[in-house]
């Protein structure tokens, strides 16, 4: 398939459009739930742990370690990292389907996110700093197919902000709910 001389792989639209068409007639079937858990290691030291991703018991367990800046390790990925990651996979692979829906052929795709939090908050240094990220920056480095107009290009990674799921979470804020188990 061509469109204004670039090939389309098609994948994107053959899958979304039958479940665009259902989620126009049933609404209810839209809502999913995503889930990420912790996986109790015993032998490990507070510093370090073990998360797996998924509502299923598919896929890695990944261990992660906490940042120096807060006495850990850094050996490991930390939260912030993880964080960081899902919100680059999520504005890359967005860009990466809208790009398709367009006909767009993308030659390189990176997405680089940096998150900035000043610790004293969290360490209860300053109470005046707040606990959380102060800063999230995402770099996207996107290159086209020759003859891409870069307007459509900046449009792409404009709907692709509009669409990111994890981006507008963090943006917008989302009510956190804790509850206890003992």
């Amino acid at each position: 398939m061509k469109a204004h001389g670039v090939r389309l792989s098609g994948s994107v639209r053959q899958r979304q459009n039958p479940l665009r068409a259902r989620y126009e007639e049933r609404p209810g079937d839209a809502w999913i739930t995503d889930r990420g858990r912790t996986v109790w290691s015993p032998d490990l030291d507070p510093f370090h742990g073990r998360i797996r991703a998924g509502s299923h018991d598919y896929g890695l367990v990944w261990p992660f370690g906490i940042h120096r800046a807060v006495g850990g390790d850094h050996d490991l990925p930390n939260p912030g990292d993880v964080l960081s990651a899902a919100l680059a996979a999520c504005l890359d692979s967005t860009i990466r389907i809208i790009a398709d829906r367009n006909g767009v052929v993308l030659d390189h795709l990176a997405v680089d996110v940096r998150s900035e939090v000043d610790v004293r908050g969290t360490l209860k240094v300053d109470t005046s700093v707040p606990v959380g990220f102060q800063r999230i920056k995402c770099d996207v480095s996107i290159r086209a197919a020759d003859g891409t107009d870069p307007g459509l290009i900046r449009r792409i990674v404009a709907a692709a902000e509009h669409s990111c799921v994890n981006l507008q979470t963090l943006r917008n804020g989302v009510p956190v709910e804790t509850t206890l188990t003992l």
